[in-house]
């Protein structure tokens, strides 16, 4: 009944969302401040009816917005049901098994080789530094690969590459290969690559309205690229569900990338809120990974990352434990509020 390739998934595994329990959840990297007043304005004032039409397939409006805020055309802009969408679509689009394996970091995001089993492409692991930074020479030196994809700042480690980096790995690398940069978490305190699309046309930047935005629950993001690697984008979406994004959410994703500075205060709160408890974990003698995202990467030296997991988990606190090799001690730690934390410090200088 089943396909063979049905019976080779291995589908991702998202982050715990408890339903009988209240914990404090720094577990799924969701921002813990809401979004902007003009969202709450508009799902107040929302008319209902409009509901029953179609949305615009080409989400022209949400499309302006985000072009217009990053230096590009609405053509530059490719818009779906979330980054994790967006993110399938390239690999369906740019990613392929006839010219050797795709390749991202050994520590990464888990959702890369599941669509590449989904797809049917191969893939190499690239091996981080002993900083757990993303050596983008090391990329280099596969004789033939089909494309590169990478977080900055990567996840779950939370290492951010500057944009010079980039830019000098993109002059090195086949300009007939797409390399996607997954900017997640990068308005937590990086430049994004999206200046380097006019220059790289295999450059694809992909964007999520999950963090930065507060819209998880939304399901909201976006690539930037050439006009080309957009309309290839578009062809795929079209080929799949010609109506990925309803009414409501091309609305509020407009109003939402409008209120730059009210994202921008969110930010700098999270940011600010993020170093004080990097400081606080390594006076209590934790092992930090500097971030430049909502998370910080840390592990307690002679002390097992499942067990850490477990027992904050049993006081009532949630975080992220990979049990992978090489960061199986680590847990990942979402930045929420400054409240959240505090209580988050005290459990663990309680527990360990």
């Amino acid at each position: 009944m089943y396909s063979s390739r049905f019976k080779k998934l291995h589908p991702y595994t998202p982050g715990e969302q408890p339903q009988n329990q209240e914990y404090i959840k720094l577990n799924t990297n969701e921002n813990p401040y809401p979004p902007s007043p003009k969202v709450e304005k508009i799902l107040r004032e929302y008319k209902a009816g409009d509901l029953r039409l179609y949305p615009d397939p080409k989400a022209v409006k949400l499309r302006e917005a985000i072009g217009e805020k990053s230096g590009l055309t609405p053509d530059n802009v490719f818009p779906g049901n979330g980054s994790d969408e967006v993110l399938s679509f390239c690999f369906y689009a740019f990613f392929g098994e006839e010219n050797g394996p795709l390749l991202f970091p050994e520590h990464t995001y888990s959702f890369y080789p599941v669509y590449c089993t989904f797809y049917n492409i191969p893939y190499t692991k690239i091996s981080l530094k002993e900083d757990f930074n993303i050596d983008l020479s090391r990329f280099l030196d596969t004789d033939e690969s089909c494309g590169v994809i990478f977080p900055n700042p990567n996840a779950p480690t939370g290492r951010l590459l500057p944009v010079d980096a980039v830019s000098g790995f993109l002059e090195k690398y086949s300009r007939e290969r797409a390399v996607i940069i997954d900017e997640a978490y990068i308005d937590f305190g990086g430049e994004s690559a999206a200046s380097l699309i006019r220059s790289y046309p295999n450059c694809i930047v992909v964007r999520t309205f999950s963090k930065s935005h507060s819209l998880a629950g939304l399901r909201l993001g976006y690539a930037l690229g050439s006009t080309d690697a957009v309309a290839a984008l578009m062809t795929v979406k079209d080929s799949f569900n010609s109506y990925p994004l309803d009414r409501l959410a091309q609305t509020i994703g407009e109003a939402a990338f409008r209120d730059e500075e009210y994202y921008k205060e969110i930010s700098r709160k999270i940011i600010k809120t993020r170093e004080r408890i990097f400081t606080a974990l390594k006076n209590q003698h934790w092992e930090v990974l500097p971030s430049s995202s909502n998370f910080l990467f840390a592990r307690k030296p002679g002390i097992k990352g499942s067990e850490l997991y477990g027992r904050l988990k049993k006081a009532g606190v949630l975080v992220r434990h990979f049990d992978l090799p090489g960061i199986e001690d680590f847990i990942r730690i979402t930045v929420g509020t400054d409240e959240q934390m505090d209580r988050f410090l005290e459990t663990c200088s309680r527990l360990f």
